[in-house]
């Protein structure tokens, strides 16, 4: 039964949260002005391949992370007592102590993954920050916290730091709404949806303290917990009124303008951290400074910046029984995001105890050792028609070299004895495996190369996460 109400509540997750319109559309994007901002955003869009990780108390519950606690009709809940729901959740803090938490192991699974950046939750919809925030006590370092006598106690300072000793990026997802803090869901009133439980015309005083309370936790992040590469807003709901747009319009159903000030919170993080990316999801104007489509990918090929965000399972963060794309699907996942120009953002989460599931440190593994084997088909390539074909799909380095990269079904026994390839590379090329190097046969046929599969490799090459056929224009 208890699994049974967690897929309900993925589904229904998916549905309000994940819906293939639910983002800024392309044509109304704005480029940074900012040079390092551009700067930084033309090397992130090299990266191709960042991790995600979100824990919280919803880690240690195995549950879906806070939506438990917003009382709309679509919410499915264990218990019947909302009231009893909530209060369970939040005391929640009073056991929270993941004792296995290595930040070190960590980001050793995250290099060797292939990933170039890494974004941890510093805080979730439900408010529980997992860093020394000055602002609440509903954090991990508080001393109603079993884990707050652990010396490694400020997570999100620790994995940034080990994260950062590896050489990856880093970044901090942030949610503006928070609903535990007084500001936004006043106990006065009874929270009725996800938005202020309060008429904030009525009561401009305690807004302004949540804008307050909002601006000073993101300075903490962005001014004392070393160099953030990427600030990545999440509550898109949480947004002045004139920058509804019609993809988000379903979720910004409150009547009043919830302007935080985004201009303030990037001058004054960028004051600290010159060029640093911000992504205010969702929310279109200056400061989405790339697009994030979530749990989908693009029918098409984008001409601005963006990222998939997308889980390995079915949560955001750690649930019981889980089920786990396999490294064949993640690999898979990745090309077919690059191929339009994109990059993946993978959502894993570790459970209460601070471990990631034998599974997820497994696929991790894989697509680290299929990456380093065909890293040049991947990272700082550029998306090249016709982008993708069938199986296969395509990238460019430069104007000589393409990658055709295809993909296996899970099924599938063996390669077909020729896969066709679509290329505007003129006159005599040079064909080959790229991770063998070994030269293949081939047919030309106008804008077709029909290239010949070995007959011993078919059947090997069918088990792989995908096989990168490089082709590159002879020197004349």
């Amino acid at each position: 039964m208890e699994n049974k109400t967690l897929m309900l509540i993925l589904l229904c997750l998916f549905l309000k949260t994940g819906s293939l319109n639910s983002q800024t559309a392309p044509e109304t994007y704005l480029w940074p002005k900012d040079p390092a901002v551009l700067e930084n955003l033309k090397k992130w869009q090299g990266y191709k391949f960042g991790l995600l990780i979100h824990m919280g108390l919803y880690s240690e519950l195995g549950t879906v992370e806070s939506w438990g606690l917003c009382p709309e009709e679509w919410v499915k809940r264990p218990v019947d007592d909302y009231c009893e729901y909530a209060l369970n959740y939040r005391n929640t803090k009073s056991r929270f102590n993941p004792v296995s938490f290595d930040p070190g192991k960590w980001a050793e699974v995250f290099k060797s993954s292939g990933a170039k950046y890494m974004i941890y939750s510093s805080k979730h919809h439900d408010g529980f920050c997992l860093y020394d925030t000055k602002y609440t006590d509903f954090k991990v370092t508080d001393k109603g916290c079993p884990f707050s006598a652990n010396s490694k106690s400020n997570v999100l300072k620790e994995v940034l730091d080990a994260t950062r000793k590896t050489g990856m990026s880093v970044g901090v997802y942030f949610s503006k709404p928070d609903w535990t803090t007084p500001y936004f869901w006043w106990p006065y009133y009874p929270p009725k949806d996800r938005n202020p439980s309060y008429d904030i015309t009525k009561h401009p005083d305690r807004w302004q303290k949540f804008v307050e309370f909002t601006q000073s936790q993101i300075n903490e992040i962005t001014t004392e917990y070393g160099k953030v590469d990427i600030l990545w807003l999440d509550g898109c709901w949480v947004l002045p009124k004139s920058a509804i747009s019609e993809n988000v319009a379903e979720f910004c159903t409150y009547p009043h303008d919830m302007d935080i000030n985004m201009k303030l919170i990037a001058e004054r993080a960028r004051a600290k951290q010159p060029g640093m990316l911000v992504v205010d999801r969702w929310v279109q104007g200056e400061y989405e400074n790339y697009l994030t489509p979530e749990q989908n990918i693009p029918a098409k090929a984008l001409p601005v910046p963006w990222e998939s965000c997308i889980t390995m399972g079915h949560a955001w963060g750690w649930v019981k029984n889980d089920r786990y794309k396999s490294s064949k699907e993640c690999v898979q996942l990745l090309v077919n995001i690059i191929a339009k120009g994109g990059n993946l953002l993978l959502g894993i989460g570790p459970d209460g105890k601070g471990e990631f599931e034998p599974a997820v440190i497994s696929n991790l593994a894989q697509m680290g050792k299929w990456l380093e084997a065909n890293c040049e088909a991947i990272y700082e390539t550029t998306p090249v028609e016709p982008y993708s074909d069938g199986k296969v799909a395509y990238t460019a380095k430069g104007d000589d070299t393409i990658y055709a990269i295809y993909m296996p079904a899970r099924d599938e026994k063996q390669l077909p004895a020729h896969v066709m390839v679509r290329t505007k590379l003129t006159g005599k090329v040079k064909v080959s495996f790229l991770e063998s190097k070994q030269n293949l046969n081939y047919q030309r046929f106008d804008d077709i190369l029909m290239v010949s599969i070995p007959a011993g490799l078919r059947e090997p090459l069918a088990s792989t996460e995908a096989v990168v056929i490089k082709i590159t224009a002879s020197l004349r």
